[in-house]
């Protein structure tokens, strides 16, 4: 894919997050495509993966996602990001807290006949779960 091509599927990609359009995020991934997540471990294929999507907005109804960096090399991209939103419907099963998060996360994205062949989502998974409240910090 042309950094042209990377560019405008990653636009695609935001628009849908904006929309929390879980059949448009899914379509942007191939067939056989690969998730790795702390959340949902690592998810083949666009069903599996709608599922992380799915479980996502459905925890936080009210998340955003902003891009502070991008590097596209070749048919690969690195997405510094920052992700925010409140446990309204519960994570993993657990009731909701109704607190609100805020944390880094980075997506690295390998590109494959102009989809998403493999999904790395990096982020602070116990911080997430102190700020929502599932787990208690000890002060230092």
């Amino acid at each position: 894919m042309t950094r042209a091509e990377i560019l405008a599927l990653l636009d695609e990609r935001q628009a849908a997050v904006n929309r929390r359009d879980v059949e448009a995020l899914t379509n942007l991934h191939a067939e056989d495509g690969v998730v790795e997540s702390l959340m949902a471990g690592t998810v083949r294929g666009r069903k599996a993966i709608g599922e992380v999507y799915r479980a996502w907005f459905a925890a936080f109804p009210d998340v955003t996602l902003t891009t502070d960096q991008l590097v596209v090399d070749e048919d690969r991209a690195v997405l510094v990001s920052t992700v925010s939103g409140t446990d309204r419907g519960g994570f993993m099963g657990l009731p909701p807290s109704h607190k609100p998060f805020r944390l880094p996360i980075v997506f690295v994205y390998g590109f494959k006949d102009g989809k998403i062949s493999h999904a790395r989502h990096i982020y602070d998974f116990t911080g997430l779960l102190v700020q929502i409240g599932v787990l208690k910090a000890r002060p230092a």
